[in-house]
């Protein structure tokens, strides 16, 4: 299922729920409708550049251990396939610091 993030200060942003799901949760809102009041705002975007940095921080510790691992061609591959968090929460993100230039509220399910 698809969450549809709008906002008067930047265009729609479309995320599938299950990857959006535990930031949602993180600042406790509901998934499938909610709203970030601009009040609200400045406090999600330091949450989520904080989630960001954790998940950069435990990407580098697991590279390290995998560089001691020996991995096939396949694997190696998988790893370099992979979507960070950091790419996937960019576009909400960037919506989030409009939102809150402009002091406008971020809906979704609506």
């Amino acid at each position: 299922m698809l969450i549809i993030f709008k906002s008067k200060a930047a265009a729609e942003v479309i995320m599938y729920k299950e990857h959006i799901a535990v930031v949602l949760e993180l600042l406790e809102k509901k998934v499938d409708r909610g709203v970030i009041t601009a009040s609200e705002i400045p406090g999600a975007i330091a949450q989520i550049e904080k989630l960001i940095e954790e998940d950069k921080n435990q990407r580098k510790l697991q590279e390290k251990k995998e560089e001691d691992d020996d991995l096939d061609e396949f694997e190696k591959k998988k790893k370099l396939d992979t979507v960070t968090l950091s790419a996937r929460l960019f576009p909400l993100l960037e919506m989030l610091k409009a939102a809150s230039k402009e002091q406008t509220d971020i809906l979704w399910g609506v």
